[in-house]
């Protein structure tokens, strides 16, 4: 199996449209629960996109990290109870509350909310969200390789240029 190959088994690639769909799925989401925010993450840790408000404090990048690091201790907390896997976390706040769930294989939603909202509406809008970007991702996963948008011919020699005119 070729590097290439190994890294789209290993991690899914995006282009736009699949970025521009995976976000009208969480604007939709946020719409119906009221939610404050809502972030796709890979499971090592990686934001793929984000939507709603702009988080108070802390960086997008950490609180990612941080949504991963926080399966990957639960699913060994599932396996010494028995389970393959928890699904889903539930972290609530004195004012915030965040609800962490896993998406297909190898992508994780985390759902910022707090008193506009109550996590009964969070979850039961969550679960179709779920489905519907299952649907997406598994797309993204079967597509054939190289047939998303390419890039230009000449990207190369261009970007070796644009690199000699910076040294």
């Amino acid at each position: 199996m070729g590097r290439d190959q190994a890294l789209r088994d290993s991690r899914l690639v995006f282009y736009a449209q699949d970025v521009a769909r995976l976000d009208g799925e969480l604007d939709a989401f946020l719409e119906l629960s009221n939610a404050k925010a809502a972030l796709l993450v890979d499971k090592e840790g990686h934001l793929v996109t984000r939507r709603g408000e702009p988080l108070q404090t802390g960086s997008l990048e950490s609180v990612a990290a941080l949504i991963a690091g926080s399966f990957a201790a639960t699913r060994e907390m599932a396996r010494l109870l028995g389970e393959s896997q928890f699904t889903s976390l539930f972290h609530q706040g004195q004012r915030d509350s965040i609800q962490l769930q896993l998406i297909g294989e190898r992508t994780l939603l985390g759902v910022l909310f707090d008193e506009r909202t109550n996590l009964g509406l969070v979850r039961y809008y969550g679960a179709e969200t779920s489905r519907n970007l299952t649907t997406i991702f598994d797309e993204i996963t079967s597509r054939p390789e190289g047939s998303g948008a390419a890039l230009p011919a000449d990207f190369k020699a261009d970007a070796k240029a644009a690199l000699d005119n910076l040294f």
